[in-house]
């Protein structure tokens, strides 16, 4: 059975820090690009990172860069996400996912169709 678990999800105060934990049962991740979406309330789902199959190349939207960093251990199959100076802005709920047509490539892409599994998602809350 092939499942992602999200976790590591809370209420953080503004520049505080979390790590979100994805754990990937049912898969090799060797063959599978990596990436992690957001959803805030009324907005769309954005793409906030992801990794190649390789792990050579990874890739973030502008308002994270600098912030957060995204990870992988094939060996454990968990994929992760350390968010610092967390702001409130990045208040939503945070998907892990993977993509088997990236897996093969060098480059990434923060695209949602490109990526056939999905965890079920884990909350993220920065407020003071």
């Amino acid at each position: 059975q092939v499942q992602l678990v999200e976790s590591g999800g809370g209420l953080v105060q503004p520049g505080g820090s979390l790590r979100l934990s994805c754990a990937a049962s049912g898969f090799n991740l060797d063959n599978y690009a990596i990436a992690w979406f957001r959803q805030a309330p009324g907005k769309e789902r954005e793409g906030v990172s992801c990794m190649a199959g390789s792990g050579s190349s990874t890739k973030y939207v502008d308002s994270v860069n600098g912030r957060f960093t995204i990870s992988r251990d094939n060996a454990k199959n968990t994929i992760s996400l350390q968010m610092n100076n967390l702001r409130p802005e990045d208040t939503g709920v945070y998907y892990c996912a993977l993509s088997r047509e990236l897996g093969q490539r060098t480059y990434c892409r923060t695209v949602g169709h490109y990526f056939e599994y999905w965890g079920q998602g884990t909350q993220v809350t920065v407020s003071s």
